[in-house]
């Protein structure tokens, strides 16, 4: 048995603690939050996934010395924009001996670093050092983590021997982890699948079919590739469950908010209505100005990112961007 502090109580945060409380380990589930966390105390559930019950052995609580101290492993689990502010408060609390693990996906926008190196900035800013950092992605809805339904995920590390120690905490639950050294490919991957799957929410909102959803994920993982082997990723990991597979579920599933954001988008509704009617954080939208300046950056053409941040940022029509999309010079796959 290991002991295990989730930062961050919300839906992924909570199907992780309900998922490794069960596979026998000490969890400690913390949020900054003391009426959130008063709430789950309460009704030992977390308020978007109601029928998930959470053992009475899951420690909740908002004060982060009572979570962090003596745990072994450290998973981050909050929206990508509160990383670096959620490390900056917890890290004189962590121990050096523990592993912290980003379950969080994104890219920050103005330092254009991946959430592992956030991370790895704040811990050195306040001399704490660890054991290792490592990221957890893949096709992964906390809506059926919460049903312990079989999922797939990566355990990504350049330490593979770290990546190993995040894989054995799930061996036997209804995860079944992957491990991959690559780490800057696989958080990429998971930051960018998320604005590929706006535009295939838009496309559907528009009235299009399956056609143009498989076109887009298809071209849209195209897109990813070839920004991450420019960022010196390995070609592997896009057409892995970190790549293509949590592009799938990302872009086809309704537990997807990037997906039904996109939805409400292409239906006519302006975008902070439909991010207001999802109800929860779009993560798509708090990476497009950086994958939008990723893209200026290293000179890579990505048409539907641009096609995404036309309509999120400057207001375009939707259908007027599909047609500009459609009418694109003639090239070769």
């Amino acid at each position: 048995m290991s002991t295990i502090a989730i930062l961050g109580a919300g839906t992924w945060g909570s199907a992780l603690a309900h998922c490794l409380a069960r596979n026998n380990h000490e969890v400690r589930l913390w949020s900054r939050f003391e009426n959130e966390i008063l709430e789950m105390k309460c009704s030992r559930t977390n308020k978007n996934l109601p029928e998930m019950v959470l053992p009475e052995t899951v420690l909740m609580t908002a004060d982060p010395l009572e979570a962090l101290a003596g745990a072994e492993y450290v998973l981050v689990v909050v929206p990508s924009v509160y990383v670096r502010s959620t490390i900056q408060y917890t890290a004189p609390f962590i121990s050096p001996d523990s592993i912290v693990t980003c379950a969080s996906k994104g890219i920050e926008a103005n330092s254009l670093k991946l959430l592992s190196e956030v991370i790895a900035d704040e811990l050195a800013s306040q001399m704490v050092s660890v054991r290792g950092i490592t990221a957890l992605s893949g096709p992964t809805h906390a809506e059926e983590v919460a049903r312990s339904l079989p999922t797939l995920i990566v355990s990504a590390c350049e330490d593979e021997t770290v990546a190993e120690e995040i894989q054995h905490l799930f061996d036997g639950s209804c995860i079944r982890p992957y491990t991959n050294t690559d780490l800057r490919g696989v958080e990429i991957c998971g930051a960018l699948k998320n604005v590929e799957a706006l535009a295939v929410g838009v496309a559907r909102g528009l009235g299009y079919g399956d056609n143009t959803a498989a076109a887009l994920m298809t071209r849209g993982m195209e897109e990813i590739r070839r920004l991450g082997l420019a960022m010196g990723c390995q070609e592997r990991t896009f057409f892995g469950l970190a790549g293509i597979g949590d592009l799938i579920v990302t872009a086809t599933s309704l537990h997807s908010r990037n997906n039904r954001c996109g939805m409400l988008i292409g239906s006519g509704k302006p975008v902070q209505e439909a991010v207001r009617e999802v109800g929860m954080v779009v993560e798509g939208l708090n990476t497009l100005p950086a994958a939008v300046e990723l893209c200026r950056k290293t000179g890579m053409e990505m048409p539907i990112i641009s096609a995404v941040r036309a309509i999120v940022q400057d207001g375009a029509r939707p259908d007027d961007i599909v047609r500009e999309l459609m009418s694109r010079k003639l090239k070769e796959e």
